[in-house]
Formats: structure tokens, C-alpha cells, sequence
């Protein structure tokens, strides 16, 4: 039995942990920080999990997560992982950073979006945590960073096309709905209820962070630079991620070429769906679950391929793939405590 600590346990994506890691067989949760609710009992903070989960949250302290803790989960903003997770990686704990401070390996391009890193000698060993895609690496990993949300939607369906050269790589749009838990649980006007209900809107046009993160490792994947033109919006529901992607085939594809191409390359991932009808693919139909669903259109008027993705952003795009990655690194069975049935609507 694994004993794990999750530092930030109160944020939505923290909150996701508990839960998912709750159920889980072979791990025991015995360490929840948190530096607004310190020594409140979780199960007031969220009362789903009442006579689930027994613990109180602590401040972080290192002493304590070493002593009783053998992975930690560090669900904070970032720069504050990469205060801490050097001294974790230290003592001898895996770590899953779910902040952007591990997700690059090109410490200039983090600096260029976020800020100074500070803890520059971890970057080269660690590894970027697209389960499906980094599998072999993760499994040798010590410390991973988990990909975003939009990052996870856009390049599950990219990867396998642009590793195959069907795609030509300067004519990438990608176009992102997020429910609003993507921004957090720190309340801000833009996500007030009044600010969202009866509101659909995009944001952070051409400017949002995730989209270097994309380029980083579409790039690493095509073996040249690639650039993509990213949109996100903010649509008025608590949880559920849609991605539309349009892109011009390198040369003459049918429907057949991308369906096989995408269904190879997944073949022996579980949490990969391919929507065998092509029928769009439906945030509501992963809700709560760590799949991702996978659908295209070849637009052969135009010349264009449309693929769709649909994710839980805060499970396949953050706590769940957490636990995938978690599963992966111990040896496991990657779909451990991850194989709750969706729910049909």
C-alpha cells in the first residue's frame, strides 16, 4: 500500500485527488495540506466525501510528508511546486507537479511565459506526463509534469497525425471550450455566476499560456518547429472540455488514412476512445471520467480535417491523468482506481 500526500488539497483539482484517490485499491491518502483550511476536517470543506475521507488538513511541512508520504501530488499555482518539489525529489518521493513548472523542457520558454525557474536541474528529469503518449518514459520517472488541460484535448488527437506526416504543421487552429473549474477555485469577477451564467466568450486570444506548451511538444513530436493558432473560451458549465481542430492535409488522406492512423497509435490505450460511428464527440459522455473521445470529419471540399476531442478537464485534464501517471511510475496497472463506469447522461 502506497501512502500519499497531496499538497494543495483544497483547490478543485486538489479536490479531484481526494476523490479519485479515495476509491483507489492500492494507495492510502495520509497527508492533505492546505494553507487556508489548516486543521479543518476535509469532509467539512467538501461534504460529498462525509465517511469517505477522515482527515484533517495540515500546513506543509516537509518533515511530515517525508515521514508519512511515499508520492506527493503538488496541485498548486505555479512557482510554488518548484520551491518545494527539489527537496521531495531529495528525500526519495515520486512526485506529480500538476502546475506548468515541470511541463517544459526549454527553461527559457517557461521564462519567457511565466517567470524565473528556479529549480532549472530538475527540468531535464522531468518528464512530460501525456500518459498514452510518454508511457515507456514515465514508467522510469521520479517526477513528472502533468500536462495541462487544453494542452491534454489538443495534442491526443494531433500526436499521431503529425508523427505520420499527414498533416501540414504551419495550418494548425485548435479551438478550446473550458468549463469554468479550469480557472480555479479562487474566486474572480470573470467567473462569478453573474459573469458566466448566460455568457459564452473567448479569452486570452493568441496570448494563453498553454499554447507554448503545445508547441514544445508538437514540435518534439515533428521533429521541426511547429506552430499552432489557439483560441480558448469559457463556456457556463462546472466541468467538461471541447477542442475542435482545423488543419490541411499534407497531401491526399482519406478518412480511412486518419482513422487508422489515430486508432494504431491508441490501440492499446484504455483511456483513449475513437468514436467508431465519427459521431461528435460529447463533453457530458467523459464527465467525470478520465477519457478522452476522439472524432474527425475530412472536408474534402476544403481540404481541411476537423478532429474533435472531448475531456473532463479536471480529470483526464488534471487529477485523472495525475493518477494514470501515479499508476504508471509504481508499476501498476494504469487504469487502477480510474475505471469508474461514465455516466450515460
Amino acid at each position: 500500500m502506497y501512502r500519499i500526500g497531496i499538497v494543495g488539497a483544497t483547490g478543485y483539482t486538489g479536490a479531484e485527488l481526494v476523490r479519485i484517490l479515495a476509491g483507489h485499491p492500492d494507495v492510502e491518502l495520509t497527508v492533505l495540506t492546505s494553507r487556508k483550511y489548516a486543521g479543518q476536517k476535509y469532509d467539512t470543506i467538501y461534504p460529498a466525501l462525509t465517511g469517505i475521507v477522515d482527515l484533517t488538513c495540515e500546513e506543509y511541512d516537509i518533515a511530515g510528508l517525508d515521514a508519512r508520504a511515499d508520492v506527493v501530488f503538488t496541485a498548486l499555482p505555479h512557482k510554488l511546486p518548484m520551491e518545494i518539489v527539489p527537496e521531495l525529489i531529495k528525500r526519495g518521493k515520486k512526485v506529480v507537479d500538476l502546475s506548468a513548472d515541470f511541463r517544459f523542457q526549454d527553461a527559457a520558454r517557461y521564462e519567457d511565459h511565466y517567470q524565473l525557474h528556479t529549480a532549472k536541474e530538475l527540468i531535464s528529469a522531468a518528464v512530460y506526463g501525456l500518459s498514452e503518449v510518454y508511457h515507456d518514459e514515465i514508467k522510469n520517472a521520479v517526477l513528472i509534469g502533468n500536462p495541462g488541460c487544453y494542452p491534454t484535448s489538443v495534442l491526443l488527437p494531433l500526436i499521431p497525425l503529425i508523427k505520420s506526416g499527414i498533416l501540414e504543421l504551419n495550418s494548425i487552429i485548435a479551438d478550446a471550450k473550458s468549463g469554468v473549474s479550469g480557472a480555479g477555485r479562487s474566486p474572480s469577477l470573470t467567473t462569478l455566476f453573474c459573469g458566466v451564467s448566460e455568457s459564452f466568450k473567448p479569452y486570452k486570444v493568441a496570448e494563453h499560456r498553454h499554447n507554448p506548451e503545445m508547441e514544445e511538444v508538437l514540435s518534439r513530436e515533428a521533429g521541426q518547429a511547429v506552430r499552432i493558432t489557439f483560441i480558448p473560451h469559457l463556456v457556463p458549465m462546472s466541468r467538461g472540455m471541447q477542442t475542435t481542430i482545423y488543419a490541411t492535409p499534407s497531401g491526399k488522406v482519406s478518412e480511412e488514412d486518419v482513422r487508422s492512423c489515430i486508432g494504431a497509435y491508441y490501440a492499446e490505450r484504455h483511456f483513449v476512445r475513437m468514436r467508431v460511428d465519427n459521431r461528435p464527440p460529447d463533453s457530458l459522455h467523459v464527465r467525470g471520467t478520465n477519457y478522452c473521445d476522439i472524432a474527425f470529419k475530412l472536408d474534402s471540399r476544403n481540404n481541411r480535417l476537423i478532429l474533435m476531442s472531448a475531456i473532463d478537464n479536471l480529470v483526464k485534464g488534471a487529477a485523472g491523468q495525475a493518477v494514470q501517471n501515479m499508476n504508471i511510475m509504481l508499476g501498476l496497472d494504469e487504469t487502477v482506481g480510474l475505471s469508474g463506469i461514465p455516466y450515460p447522461l
